[in-house]
């Protein structure tokens, strides 16, 4: 969704690098652009003018003036201001002290809250909780049978003793609710309520109605992302009429420009506490403000992927790889397929590239990989024998053509996989001597050329080039070569250097604790050398 207001923030602060000193006039420049990026992205004007003026009052303090590098402090300062304009911290919900806990849905016809409901349903289900749908919404067509649907793909029992299309009190129904849930032992009760194609008294009534029924926990003002500079109106009409405690945005998964993200918050003072992200069940989650500003002006979201992977790389599988690294042993292909199971378990692997720091400049790239490789480079693994994948080095050429027959597809496709493979058994044996950590598979996929990894070839003629070039690996540039020299130094006397990945030169937001290796999540330790066991 952010694309292209990252893509402007990158460019804008590229004109910032390598400056000993920062003037007035270039700070008004880069104001400028950074005002430009919002308006294009629809973000509300106030919201424009009141974040634009805090980063030029702040870029022209002392705090930037006395820093070592002006542009990577204002680039620091432009994440804290939008982590602030996004709501500050992240907000979870506030669960009954006698559940159940109940949350209300509001929201305008079409934002998505039928669907957010089931996926709020999944969500906590995943938190170990037992929550409950229930139909409300009694005046859209079809409204209670989508809810049903919704309900058994999430897994959640629905509440709907009314068939809806206006018929029913939906206040009555949503009073009852909470009995049934205490007689069935649901601690969480999801109500979706109606919605309207624009703002209206009876929609504004029949909310406040069941929201004075029902007394809720939690009043969810559901709002499509996409909408832009109209979710301020539409916000503050519902902040007016049912007063909700927080914001989730639906589609966030869309094209759109984003503005409504950056505005809601701000204006009417509600935190944004859940984002969809796509149409399945899965693609929903917490919203973290610090993490949604990172990935904005392109430094990832390396705990979200860390979170994830946690989720769904089993425990047991990941503590063998690594006690098998630690002893020595090659990884084999059965350890290949373990990883992209996990990796497929993840989700999108467009969006798990997009959380890595740096990538928008591979942007073309990861929007035209096809996820379906995954799926084809699955089937090739599979079509070999166990004996195959614990001793790949015998796949000669008639086993490869037999398992390209029975994969369905070419001998050059094996023959590619193979390659991919030994450098992803390259870079294990590297871990294991506790060299660069990295995620298999992901460098050496399919259609990934451009990116690190992707090329096999070119990455050993630019390797060799390099060997050929200067001994020791120095560089020809003499401030390059007095770098190399301290960074030596400081490795021998156990000093660090700030953290290098952003797309703005490394900037050290001073979050190095997060990204502790040996603080890593149990489980994960797998993947990461130093990670819990």
């Amino acid at each position: 969704m952010f694309n292209s207001l990252s893509d402007r923030l990158t460019a804008t602060f590229k004109n910032l690098r390598g400056k000993g000193r920062l003037s007035e006039a270039d700070v008004d420049a880069t104001i400028r652009e950074i005002r430009r990026a919002l308006l294009d992205a629809d973000v509300a004007l106030p919201v424009v003018r009141a974040f634009t003026g805090r980063i030029r009052d702040r870029a022209l303090s002392a705090e930037v003036s006395g820093a070592l590098n002006p542009g990577q402090q204002v680039v620091k300062i432009v994440n804290e201001e939008l982590v602030g304009i996004l709501g500050g911290q992240t907000r979870r919900l506030t669960f009954a002290k006698r559940p159940p806990t109940v949350i209300m849905l509001a929201g305008l016809q079409g934002a998505g809250k039928t669907t957010l409901a089931g996926k709020l349903a999944h969500w906590l289900k995943s938190e170990g909780h037992r929550p409950m749908l229930v139909a409300a919404d009694l005046q859209r067509p079809n409204a209670v049978n989508q809810l049903q649907i919704v309900g058994e793909r999430a897994g959640a029992v629905v509440y709907a003793p009314e068939p809806g299309n206006g018929v029913g009190d939906p206040v009555k129904v949503a009073t009852d609710a909470i009995d049934v849930a205490k007689s069935k032992l649901h601690d969480v009760v999801i109500v979706d309520t109606a919605g309207r194609l624009g703002i209206d008294e009876e929609l504004m009534q029949q909310a406040a109605d069941i929201r004075a029924a029902v007394n809720p926990d939690e009043v969810l003002f559901v709002i499509d992302a996409m909408i832009g500079q109209d979710a301020v109106t539409t916000a503050e009409a519902f902040a007016d009429g049912v007063d909700f405690t927080g914001v989730v945005l639906s589609k966030l998964d869309g094209d759109s420009r984003g503005g409504a993200a950056l505005s809601v918050a701000e204006v009417t003072g509600k935190p944004i506490m859940f984002a969809s992200t796509g149409e399945s069940m899965t693609d929903f989650e917490q919203f973290h403000p610090d993490r949604m500003a990172d990935r904005i002006l392109d430094m990832g979201d390396i705990l979200t992927l860390i979170e994830q992977a946690e989720k769904n790389f089993d425990e047991k599988e990941t503590e063998k790889l690594q006690k098998k690294f630690e002893s020595g042993e090659d990884f084999d292909l059965n350890d290949f397929l373990t990883q992209m199971s996990g990796l497929k378990k993840m989700g999108s692997m467009k969006k798990m590239l997009g959380m890595m720091p740096g990538m928008s400049q591979y942007k073309d790239q990861i929007e035209n990989f096809d996820e379906r490789e995954v799926d084809r480079v699955e089937a090739i693994v599979r079509s070999m024998t166990p004996y195959e994948r614990s001793n790949p080095k015998i796949l000669n050429g008639s086993r490869r053509a037999r398992i390209a027959r029975g994969a369905g597809t070419t001998v050059t496709a094996v023959n590619q996989l193979m390659e991919r493979f030994t450098q992803a058994q390259k870079l294990m044996r590297g871990m294991g001597r506790g060299g660069m950590p990295g995620m298999p598979g992901m460098g050496g996929m399919p259609g990934m050329g451009g990116m690190p990894g992707g090329g096999a070839g070119k990455g050993k003629k630019k390797a060799a080039g390099k060997k050929k070039g200067r001994k020791g690996g120095q560089s020809g540039n003499p401030a390059k070569r007095a770098e190399q020299a301290q960074a030596a130094l400081d490795r021998k006397s156990g000093k660090t250097r700030d953290p290098v990945g952003s797309a703005f030169g490394g900037v050290d937001l001073g979050g190095d604790d997060d990204l502790d290796l040996a603080k890593l999540p149990k489980g994960f330790g797998g993947m990461f050398p130093g990670g819990k066991k």
